[in-house]
């Protein structure tokens, strides 16, 4: 198994502009890093689900069902688009305050999971990505492809933790002008939009 070159791969795949880090990125501006941080644990938490997916196969039999791809497209589409709509409802309100109350972080942790479990392109992404790294002469590869899992996990959420906490300290005295935390506020709802129709567009 070539551990090292997965790890190197993942690590610059992770850094790469995407939806995931960007919306580590958005929440860490409008709520403050606790927030970003909480955000980027749910969507590494939703990986399992995928990791778990690719590992026994499930992926496969989900891309080989029309339907049960295009329900899994249409039901993540509609979340990032109901997420993007009430995002702009409350694009007058300052979100950074926020990073302390122990509900919204709760939220913003559910938010995550639900975000990567229902995004079909997460699936195309491990169906490629993974089977390049595993020992091809080994009959059972379920045991690489889940250490392989863990791994990009562990390395991503080190990652987006990272960049939480850098793009609040770029944020803190931004966010105090009210035109541009509504700037802000108005883009990520722009980015759930955006991203909701790349998804449909899968």
């Amino acid at each position: 198994m070539n551990l090292w070159g997965f790890i190197s791969a993942a690590v610059l795949l992770t850094l790469m502009p995407g939806p995931d880090i960007l919306f580590v990125i958005t929440q860490s501006i409008t709520r403050g890093q606790k927030a970003g941080i909480v955000f980027a644990a749910g969507l590494c938490t939703g990986l399992i689900v995928h990791v778990a997916a690719v590992s026994l196969g499930v992926s496969v039999l989900l891309m080989n069902s029309p339907v049960a791809f295009t329900i899994l497209k249409f039901a993540g589409a509609a979340y990032l688009l109901y997420l993007g709509i009430k995002a702009f409802l409350a694009r007058y309100k300052n979100h950074f305050e926020l990073n302390t109350i122990q509900a919204v972080s709760g939220k913003l942790y559910r938010k995550g999971i639900l975000m990567n479990v229902l995004n079909p392109k997460v699936i195309l992404f491990f169906l490629a990505f993974f089977p390049q790294f595993i020992n091809k002469e080994i009959e059972n590869p379920i045991p690489q492809m889940l250490l392989l899992g863990l791994i990009f996990m562990v390395q991503a959420f080190l990652i987006f933790s990272v960049v939480a906490v850098l793009a609040d300290r770029l944020a803190r005295r931004l966010m105090q002008n009210p035109r541009i935390a509504l700037g802000v506020n108005v883009a990520e709802a722009f980015i759930y939009c955006g991203i909701a129709i790349s998804i449909l567009l899968v």
